[in-house]
C-alpha cells in the first residue's frame, strides 16, 4: 500500500509541477484543463489494453484462474468495473451508479464485457472534467481530503496494478498480452 501511496504522491507531483510552470509560460498549443488532459492519455492507454485483453480472452477462460488463493479472470475483469465506478463518482462528486457487486453477480464474458466497458464510458466523463474541478481540495466520502485529480490518478494505478494479474494470465494461456502487441 505503501508504494501505491507514493507512486501517487509522485504522479501528482508529475502533473502539478509542470502546470504550475506551464501556467506563468503556457504555449498556444496548451490545453484548456493541462492537469486532467496529462492524467487522459494514462487512462486511455490502460483503458485500451483492458478492453482488448477482455476481448482476446476466451469464454471458457473467464473462469481461469492460476491458484485458489487468487481472483479468476472474469473477476478480475468485474472488479475493476466495480471500482472504476467507485473512484470515478467520487471524482465526480456523484452516488455511484452501480448498485451491483459486479465481481460478484457476473460470470460470463459477454456480461462481464458490457460491465467493464459501461464503466469505462461512465470514468470517460471523470476524466474531461476542469482543471478547477478536479484540483478542488475537499473532503470525498470514503476518501477522506483530497483533490478529485488524485482519484482519477488513483484510478489509472489500480487499472494498471491489475493489468499486471491480466498479463500474467494470459502468458500462462500462451497468449500475447495487448501491451505486448506490435503496434498497427
Amino acid at each position: 500500500m505503501r508504494f501505491v501511496q507514493v507512486t501517487i504522491l509522485l504522479c501528482l507531483l508529475s502533473v502539478h509541477i509542470p502546470v504550475v510552470a506551464a501556467a506563468q509560460t503556457a504555449p498556444a498549443h496548451a490545453p484548456a484543463n493541462p492537469a486532467v488532459a496529462s492524467a487522459r492519455p494514462l487512462y486511455d492507454q490502460i483503458k485500451g489494453y483492458i478492453l482488448k485483453s477482455a476481448d482476446q480472452m476466451s469464454d471458457a477462460n473467464y473462469g481461469f484462474q492460476p491458484t485458489p488463493e487468487v481472483r479468476t479472470f472474469g473477476q478480475i475483469i468485474g472488479h475493476l468495473a466495480n471500482d472504476q465506478y467507485l473512484f470515478c463518482s467520487s471524482a465526480l462528486g456523484e452516488k455511484n451508479p452501480e448498485a451491483r457487486d459486479i465481481e460478484k453477480t457476473q460470470t460470463t464474458k459477454a456480461a462481464l464485457i458490457e460491465a467493464i466497458r459501461a464503466s469505462f464510458a461512465y470514468c470517460d466523463r471523470a476524466y474531461q472534467m476542469s482543471d478547477a474541478a478536479a484540483t478542488k481540495w475537499q473532503t470525498i466520502q470514503g476518501f477522506g481530503d483530497r483533490a478529485p485529480l488524485s482519484l482519477l490518478i488513483l484510478n489509472v494505478a489500480h487499472d494498471d496494478e491489475h493489468y499486471g494479474n491480466i498479463v500474467t494470465y494470459m502468458r500462462i494461456k500462451g497468449m500475447v498480452p495487448p501491451s505486448s502487441q506490435p503496434s498497427r
